[in-house]
This record gives C-alpha cells, structure tokens and sequence, in this order.
C-alpha cells in the first residue's frame, strides 16, 4: 500500500500533524509507503523522526524546477498512490493529487475542490461561520477517514544527532545551565500576535531576580535577530541571553527548545514545538483564537487579555494601542511562571 500526505503549510501546522502522520503510519504498517508532500522550509520540522518512508518538496512560486509543480507531478504519478489525504485546504494541493492519479483523495470541501476529492469532509460551521477545531483534530479526520483506529493526539517531534551536536555546542558557548527559560517572542502571520518588548523586558528582569540559578534566553530566527539582541542589551544582566548571533536554524531550534524548562511564547511555531518535547510552555494570545490551535498538552498554559474586539484573527491590529497584548500584564505572566517552575520543574530538582 502507498499513501501521501500533503502536510500544511506552516510550522506550527506541521507539528500538529504529527498524530496523524503517526497513526497512519501505524496503521499502514512497515511493509506500506508513505510518502510527505510538503514545502521545503518545513521539511526539518520532521528530521529525526522515521514516519516517512519519502520526502516530496512542492512549492507553489518554486525558483528550483525540482520544487516546481512538474516535478512534484512526475514524481507521484510515477508511483502511483492507494490514497493521498490533504491536511491543507488549497485547490491547488487537490488539483495535484487528482492529477497524480491517487485512487483516493481524501480532504476538506474547501476553496472549490470538493470534485477532485473521492472522500469529502466537512469542517463544522457555526452559522456563516468556522466553528473553531483545532488542528490536531482537523487533520487527524483525515486519517479516520481512511481507515486508522483512534489514536492519542500526542504531538511528536525529533532530532538529529547534528541538531544536537550544535545545541550542545550553543550551551557551552552561552554558558547555560540547567535552568533555562526561554522566551520566543516573533511569530509569523503578522505583528498581532506579539506581546510588548517593553514586557518582555520587564518579565526577564523579574526573572533573573527572583530565581538566582535562572537563565532567559530569547530565542530567534533571522527576521527576530535584532529584536531579540535588543531585548538583551536593554536587560543588561549575564543570565539573560540570546540566539541573535547562535545557529538559527529550525533543526538547531528544536533542540535548543527540548533543552529548556521552560518555554514563554507567542502563538507561533516555537510553542507547537516545546509540546511535542513535553516542556512547560505559557503561551500568550493576541489575536487568535486558542481553539484553533488546542494541542491537548497537559504541560501548557493559555493567556489572554479579553477585549471587545478579540480574538479578531487579524494579521495586524487596528485599534490604538493593541490592547489585547499591551492589556496582558507582566505580573500575571510571571505568576504563571511561578505556577509552572513549582508544578513541573521545582519539585523535580533536588535541594
């Protein structure tokens, strides 16, 4: 049997995927392919993990013919497949399973699709409306849909013993310890989903002077290089640290991310990661609604600040002031910390 799985898009997403490529890999059994369709800046969500018995690269603009549709096309029709499931929602993605010739394509009615798929599913509405699922559910439809029994709705995730050779490495070089509370403060889809550098400032300062072992450290990805150095150098004490001028890599990331306590994040990849490694993670919401994200993880915590005007699911805000994040105060954050250090980190460690 061979089966594909268009994953999405974005990081996060691809994470929270993972119970699905998981259950349908356990329910195809090793003697079965199963092959990855997925765009190639999230191909190292995955390294580490032995799921996937191919890797497809497809991107839609792709500068690489071997990226381009043609080449994704040849590749799938040359290996004909019993079923793809789609765990994104495009036309696009349907169009190129339809043309592969995959006996079953099982997917979301969405975008004008629903004639390319042989299995349509239905995402749940509340009047005109999504109704908010989150994703980990959304995509492990797919799945039920072609047969797997239920599985647990664990996230997972890996790494390789490069990833966490450098992260090794960066511990040294930074002088980290072993208790390292990181702080991910970017997050793609726009400036709405970020909390205050001004907060953060404060919340590291906080940090370091209540908890005498504790180390911050701002993690970043090249568009967050600055910021995160700016946060250090207004913070200006040894324990507060950053990855401006470390490996930024995503593979680098995840082992970075698995060596923490603790994780403080925006609604962004970052946050989907710590899950899949277990760690404590506070996540704090702006724009977005925390439905749609849900990763059943018994170790996180969700904050938000209400407003009249949230969760909008805006890329950027409108109204003066931002007041969803600007409105999440430092005091609360920090007392949630403390709530997560005393249930999951303090009580492990040995006076």
């Amino acid at each position: 049997m061979k089966v594909g799985i268009i994953l999405p898009n974005w990081i996060g997403d691809v994470v929270m995927a993972t119970p699905t490529i998981r259950a349908v890999r356990r329910y195809i059994g090793s003697d079965s392919q199963l092959i990855g369709v997925m765009r190639p800046y999230v191909g190292e969500v995955l390294k580490g993990t032995s799921w996937l018995d191919q890797t497809l690269f497809y991107e839609k603009k792709a500068k690489q013919a071997e990226y381009g549709y043609k080449s994704a096309l040849k590749q799938l029709q040359d290996q004909p497949l019993d079923a793809m499931l789609l765990l994104n929602n495009s036309f696009r993605t349907a169009w190129l399973a339809w043309r592969s010739g995959a006996k079953r394509r099982i997917g979301y009615v969405r975008n004008g699709r629903g004639m390319l798929l042989t299995d349509k599913l239905h995402a749940p509405r509340e009047g005109l409306q999504w109704k908010p699922v989150s994703a980990v559910d959304f995509f492990m439809e797919t799945a039920t849909a072609l047969g797997c029994p239920s599985e647990d709705l664990r996230l997972e995730l890996a790494t390789t013993e490069h990833e966490e050779a450098v992260a090794e490495q960066t511990w040294a070089d930074l002088g980290l310890g072993s208790e390292v509370i990181a702080f991910n403060t970017g997050g793609a889809k726009g400036s709405a989903k970020h909390w205050p550098m001004d907060h953060y400032i404060d919340l590291a300062k906080r940090l370091v002077d209540e908890r005498r072992e504790a180390q911050v450290l701002v993690l970043c990805g090249p568009s967050e290089r600055d910021a995160a150095a700016e946060i250090v150098r207004r913070v200006n004490h040894p324990r507060v640290l950053s990855m401006a001028e470390q490996d930024q890599s995503l593979g680098v990331s995840k082992a970075v991310i698995r060596r923490c306590q603790l994780l403080v994040s925006t609604d962004s990849g970052p946050r989907h990661i710590g899950h899949a490694f277990d760690i404590p993670v506070i996540t704090l919401f702006g724009s977005t609604d925390p439905r749609w994200s849900e990763t059943y993880h018994e170790k996180a915590v969700t904050m938000m600040h209400r407003v009249p005007c949230g969760p909008c699911g805006k890329s950027t805000c409108s109204v003066a002031g931002h007041p969803c994040m600007t409105g999440l105060g430092v005091d609360r954050v920090m007392n949630a910390i403390r709530h997560q250090l005393s249930q999951h980190v303090d009580r492990y460690q040995v006076a």
